[in-house]
């Protein structure tokens, strides 16, 4: 299991703040992780259909889309952060 957090407009689309999914593999990489999460619902196929606006986070820490993903790691997906 992992713990996936989403937010901002990711959240608005998928319909939850956070869940626990199970991995369809042992391990899979924050690129499989993104092409696997569509076929949750809907919802998650609209938060995904802007994948290259995404920026994931695993265990707190930003990720490339080959960082490996292991059962009980903490996965944040989210737009890019602006301010001023």
């Amino acid at each position: 299991m992992i713990r996936l957090l989403y937010f901002a407009w990711v959240r608005v689309q998928i319909g939850v703040a956070e869940e626990q999914q199970t991995l369809p593999d042992e391990s899979i990489t924050v690129a499989a992780l993104l092409d696997w999460l569509p076929s949750l619902g809907p919802g998650h196929a609209r938060a995904l259909e802007q994948r290259a606006k995404l920026r994931v986070a695993v265990n707190q820490v930003f990720a490339e889309s080959d960082m490996i993903i292991r059962a009980g790691d903490e996965v944040a997906v989210f737009p890019p952060v602006t301010g001023g």
